[in-house]
């Protein structure tokens, strides 16, 4: 497998240049990329170090690594283009065409953004977080009247990650509760969570890849057993399906699909209750 050098380059966290940047390079499953984050090149001489390892990269491996920038200041951003790498400026890509639809330029300024600490959405988004951490793994089962959304599934079927990413993209409230063996003899979901079906989600994954997963965190046992994870799968399905739950499949597929599909179902629901379109 050919492998390439990525980098994501921001004058601030490089979370959004990284988000971006991944998705982006999701589209060639045959590349093997090795990443570098550079966050805070916020000066034209941090840029200019930035241009000498990407020219290094260059020398060392004779293939240009790709450059991710969301660098804001047209003069950092111009030393980086300079460089011998393959640069995809998305910030160049967003702010010409609303610069020519506006009919204004635009600041170029770096950091420009509200106060988060005082603003609404990020105080909801905070309070989203610290729920998802709470009642995570089956915890706090008393306060699940508060969430928005509560995933449901077997034992590392990816309820954590998707909860925490529901809370921090989309300031969802979300537990998560992992079908215990007990659960599973009784071929039904608990009594606690009956009330609660319309806010529920469940996931699913295929056996041979859920064994996969739990042999690396207990090798060798009936719990990572290929036998015990059809069983437990076969099991959750029927209660999925009696309880009339939507269940979406996170086998090979990236936490932002999966949080996609349930924002979306969670939509529909909502339009539903209130009688929209009717």
């Amino acid at each position: 497998m050919e492998k390439r050098d990525v980098l994501f380059i921001s004058d601030r966290t490089g979370l959004t240049a990284e988000s971006y940047g991944k998705s982006l390079l999701s589209q060639f499953p045959g590349i093997e990329f090795e990443s570098r984050l550079y966050p805070f090149v916020d000066s034209k001489e941090r840029a200019r170090e930035v241009a000498r390892e990407i020219n290094h990269i260059v020398e060392e491996t004779g293939k240009q690594p790709i450059v991710v920038s969301t660098l804001v200041e047209s003069e950092s951003q111009r030393v980086i283009a300079n460089s011998k790498g393959c640069i995809v400026d998305l910030f160049g890509v967003f702010i010409e065409p609303l610069e020519e639809c506006l009919g204004v330029e635009s600041s170029h300024k770096q950091g420009i953004s509200f106060d988060p600490h005082s603003h609404e959405l990020y105080q909801k988004k905070i309070k989203a977080i610290e729920y998802a951490l709470k009642h995570d793994d089956g915890c706090d089962l008393a306060n699940y009247d508060d969430a928005d959304v509560i995933l449901v599934g077997v034992s590392r079927s990816g309820k954590t990650p998707t909860s925490l990413f529901l809370a921090m993209n989309f300031s969802l409230k979300t537990a998560n509760y992992p079908l215990t063996s007990d659960d599973l003899e009784g071929y039904k979901l608990p009594s606690f969570l009956l009330p609660h079906t319309r806010k529920m989600v469940a996931l699913t994954i295929r056996p041979a890849t859920l064994s996969n997963i739990r042999q690396q965190r207990r090798p060798s046992t009936e719990y990572a057993s290929l036998q015990t994870c059809q069983r437990e799968l076969r099991i959750a399905d029927t209660m999925f399906k009696n309880a009339n739950i939507p269940v979406f499949d996170t086998t090979d597929t990236s936490i932002e699909e999966i949080a996609g599909w349930i924002v979306r179902e969670k939509r529909l629901r909502d339009v539903t209750e209130l009688g929209i379109g009717h």
